[in-house]
């Protein structure tokens, strides 16, 4: 039944993950009487040139990158008939970008659209990620862009105008770095905060612009989420630590529904060929720095059989539950730390 194929889907996935890492797909929402509808736009050079200018311009700023530009740009054109943007949202529903961003005029009613549409789509298993002008959300697939005054010597920005900007830089930032201080050449000057006001607004879950007197910047690459649990604690807070549990997530479910569900026994050693292939999947993201080595795991949960097989577990040792028959279900559990990027550093000198 085609068993070896499992490892070979999950090391063919890592190493996709870890050759995609240094780009992404970016989706925008523009307004537009022309174009109506979706395209897919590989480069800057097919953007309609039936845009409006503004549109256009929107459109180029995502291109700009960080580290690689996007790989892709898909665009939705809509009009103002569409409520709360309902009809964009339904189309990037069935696609699978990185990160969404709404027209450069999008209102507070329609972010807060979004933001809802988001926690339905992800529920669902989707991994898109919205940036959103001053959208306080508390939510990590959320990013609150915060900044003002944004120009490039001739013209300033709004925030809603600099979203698509911001997608593409994250989009473009390999897996292994950070957005943190990613300079934004094109910009001469922002509103400049203080020292205090700016840590208060990155810790309120706001991305912000910080100039350093050399130039523009991002400050910290965070997301909206400011309430963390143990479960859900300040590594979710960072912009990059979201993308790779996101591609991991995408990675497993993908390789284990064309591979693995429907096509092979529910018995021991197939169990125990999906944990191998899954902690050679883990291995192979240490190696490439995604994750700190030895510090990923993955195997049979026991505790959860126990749980399934009920009243009839209770005398069962642990290698009897990892043998047990549990019809259709099969239940793992694992682990990983992901390897996060230099952001803070102190040094001690003596003079």
């Amino acid at each position: 039944m085609g068993l070896p194929s499992i490892d070979i889907s999950f090391q063919t996935a890592a190493q996709a993950t870890i050759a995609m890492g240094d780009k992404g797909y970016v989706g925008v929402i523009v307004r537009d009487t022309a174009q109506a509808g979706a395209h897919y736009l590989p480069r800057v050079g097919k953007i309609p040139a039936e845009l409006t200018e503004d549109n256009r311009a929107y459109l180029t700023r995502t291109f700009l990158g960080y580290i690689n530009p996007p790989k892709a740009v898909y665009l939705y054109v809509t009009d103002a008939e569409d409520t709360n943007l309902a009809k964009a949202l339904a189309y990037f529903e069935t696609q699978e970008v990185d990160y969404l961003v709404g027209p450069p005029d999008l209102s507070e009613d329609e972010a807060e659209a979004m933001v809802m549409w988001l926690k339905e789509v992800r529920a669902a298993h989707s991994h898109i990620k919205l940036v959103l002008p001053g959208t306080v959300a508390d939510y990590d697939p959320v990013i609150d862009f915060d900044a003002d005054g944004m120009t490039d010597g001739e013209t300033v920005f709004t925030t809603a105008e600099y979203c698509s900007r911001m997608a593409g830089l994250f989009a473009g930032t390999p897996w292994t770095m950070s957005a943190t201080y990613a300079p934004l050449p094109e910009l001469t000057d922002i509103t400049r905060l203080d020292k205090e006001t700016a840590d208060a607004a990155i810790d309120a879950g706001k991305l912000i612009l910080i100039h350093d007197g050399r130039q523009v910047k991002i400050g910290r690459a965070v997301n909206s989420l400011t309430t963390t649990t143990l479960d859900h604690g300040a590594i979710f807070q960072k912009i990059k630590a979201l993308e790779v549990i996101d591609r991991v997530d995408a990675d497993f479910r993908a390789t284990i529904e064309d591979t693995f569900i429907g096509k092979v026994a529910n018995t021991y050693d197939n169990r125990m060929l999906l944990v191998t292939a899954g902690r050679n999947y883990f291995h192979t993201l240490e190696t490439a720095g995604l994750l700190i080595e030895g510090s990923s795991t993955l195997d049979i949960d026991t505790e959860a059989v126990r749980d399934y097989l009920g009243e009839a577990a209770d005398e069962m040792s642990d290698d009897e539950l990892r043998h047990a028959d549990t019809g259709s279900q099969v239940f793992l559990v694992g682990k990983f730390t992901i390897a996060d990027a230099i952001e803070d550093v102190t040094i001690r000198i003596t003079v």
